[in-house]
């Protein structure tokens, strides 16, 4: 009885091991083509992995201006005074865009062709905003030389005209 049940064929199941198959009933899936699949080439792998590396290759060059909205909220959570945290935070905001511009050829030594410019002018585009950015945090907190008396030690610094408190303006 157990061999009756083990031959006993269920109408889902199919059996692989028939040589002698039609295949001429079923149709082929759409997008597939006999002599495709067969001659799968190297210069098609070759393509393949070029798509990759350029894709790569721009993940790499956008990234300075991925990092763009980050380093604004970071600008933001710092602050504008003049404390070790804020300096810190201005310092790598500087330093980090420098080291990566110094580093451009190294960053895109394998690349080559047509793109190749494109990706390290986006790159280089990217750096210079983020150094910008800290550039002009630099500026809001006080910290760059930019009026006269900064340089010269015979000019009085500049005065506040007025002050504003609480919505008032306070003349002085």
């Amino acid at each position: 009885m157990s061999q009756n049940k083990n031959n006993k064929k269920f109408k889902w199941a199919m059996d692989y091991s028939q040589k002698n198959r039609v295949t001429s009933d079923l149709p082929s899936p759409p997008g597939y083509s006999q002599s495709s699949n067969s001659s799968y080439t190297e210069s098609s792998k070759d393509a393949d992995s070029n798509l990759l590396l350029i894709k790569k290759l721009w993940d790499v060059a956008l990234g300075p201006l991925k990092q763009v909205p980050m380093n604004l909220f970071i600008m933001y959570m710092a602050g504008n005074s003049i404390s070790i945290f804020p300096i810190m935070m201005v310092g790598m905001l500087i330093v980090r865009p420098v080291k990566a511009l110094f580093a451009t050829q190294s960053t895109f030594k394998m690349v080559e062709g047509t793109q190749a410019a494109g990706q390290k002018f986006v790159y280089f585009i990217g750096n210079i905003v983020n150094i910008l950015l800290a550039l002009y945090k630099c500026q809001s907190m006080g910290l760059l030389p930019t009026h006269s008396s900064d340089w010269l030690a015979f000019e009085e610094p500049q005065t506040r005209v007025e002050y504003i408190s609480g919505g008032f303006s306070l003349l002085h």
